[in-house]
């Protein structure tokens, strides 16, 4: 499977397990977790993007963002993060470093700065631990603007944060005051 291919069905998948799993009528149980055996059959029929149980479990372990996740005996995946539907990822709070970044156009700083960072239609606020992260995110909607974020103050002021399987750290909002400017 070459590249080209693989993206095309990462991009499925992320449609199918993070937003819309009706587009193929996925069953997703309440933590997100959707049947390997149906998810393969859902995808074949109508003209949807169809792939092997093979196929699938290398764009798993080869995806850069690691974006998906098996269980442990591979019948089941989900992704790891970045659903705009309504699951249970069944994480718990974790004490974030001092400090985590968050990438985005240059267009979005003057109202991230006046009115934070919103999840909108996501569960949570993606944060990066490290700043070439945070830089390729913020690539995909235009000139990249990274900012720093003042976790370690959110947490002491009562703000609880989670880390995905894929190491993303995830919160429900940002307050304009943790936030500064690179």
């Amino acid at each position: 499977m070459n590249e080209q291919q693989k993206k095309k069905i990462s991009k499925f998948l992320s449609l199918v397990l993070r937003h819309k799993p009706e587009t193929i009528h996925l069953n997703l149980d309440e933590n997100g977790w959707a049947h390997v055996d149906e998810l393969i059959t859902k995808s074949r029929r109508d003209s949807y993007q169809g792939f092997t149980f093979e196929e699938l479990d290398e764009i798993v372990a080869t995806n850069d963002k690691q974006r998906f996740i098996f269980n442990q005996d591979k019948t089941k995946i989900r992704a790891n993060q970045g659903h705009s539907v309504a699951i249970d990822l069944a994480l718990q709070p974790l004490q974030p470093p001092e400090f985590l970044y968050h990438g985005t156009a240059e267009v979005n700083v003057p109202s991230i700065l006046e009115n934070g960072i919103e999840k909108r239609s996501r569960q949570h606020v993606h944060l990066s631990q490290d700043k070439e992260t945070a830089t390729k995110v913020g690539m995909r909607h235009g000139k990249p603007v990274i900012l720093t974020i003042q976790t370690g103050k959110m947490q002491e002021d009562g703000i609880l944060f989670y880390l995905s399987e894929n190491n993303v750290w995830l919160t429900d909002f940002v307050n304009p005051e943790y936030i500064s400017t690179i």
